[in-house]
């Protein structure tokens, strides 16, 4: 009274069994793909410019306005939403100038241009230090600028990836005029 097993049972089993083991295979093979195409990048700083529009130096003590143009690039394949960075000035090892950067998006694989400008208020300068430009000799001070930018890649609205970019620049600045020399990144 019992019935025999077909063959046409355990063929269907077969089959499913290795339709799975194909269908997670697959799957596999696509989350690999997946993350090295949309691999979360940190974003790239390029310091394009430093200036000083306004320089005083009288009694001792030096006073400026800070300007500096960077240039930030998303290298991603999903939007960067930074939040929390900030440009921070050093004179000495002293910090001397900071300044919060407004919290904002760049798009998938674009680079946007931001500028920085505050007053530093008055400190006092410690003393010169003679450099050489373009064969001339300068009385010239040194300042040090430090610009972090911190945030979130989210891929696919399912992953997120916390991203930093940092820049230091050590700017060499004439006391003479407040004209900046140069600055190495």
């Amino acid at each position: 009274m019992n019935k025999p097993r077909s063959s046409s049972g355990r063929t269907n089993l077969a089959s499913c069994i290795l339709a799975t083991i194909f269908l997670i295979f697959v799957a596999i093979i696509i989350l690999i793909i997946f993350f090295t195409v949309f691999k979360p990048k940190d974003p790239k700083i390029a310091v394009n410019s430093i200036q000083l529009p306004a320089f005083s130096l009288a009694n001792g003590t030096v006073n400026f306005t800070f300007s500096q143009y960077v240039s930030l690039r998303n290298p991603n394949r999903a939007v960067f939403s930074h939040y929390d960075s900030t440009l921070q000035l050093f004179y000495g090892g002293n910090r001397i100038g900071f300044m919060f950067i407004p919290a904002g998006k760049i798009n998938a694989g674009q680079t946007v241009y931001m500028s920085a400008t505050f007053s530093v208020d008055a400190f006092p300068f410690a003393g010169i230090s003679p450099s050489v430009v373009g064969g001339y000799r300068y009385e010239s001070m040194e300042i040090e600028s430090r610009l972090k930018i911190v945030g979130r890649v989210r891929v696919l609205h399912v992953f997120t990836h916390h991203a930093e970019a940092k820049s230091g620049c050590v700017v060499d600045i004439a006391v003479r005029d407040g004209s900046v020399l140069g600055f190495h990144c």
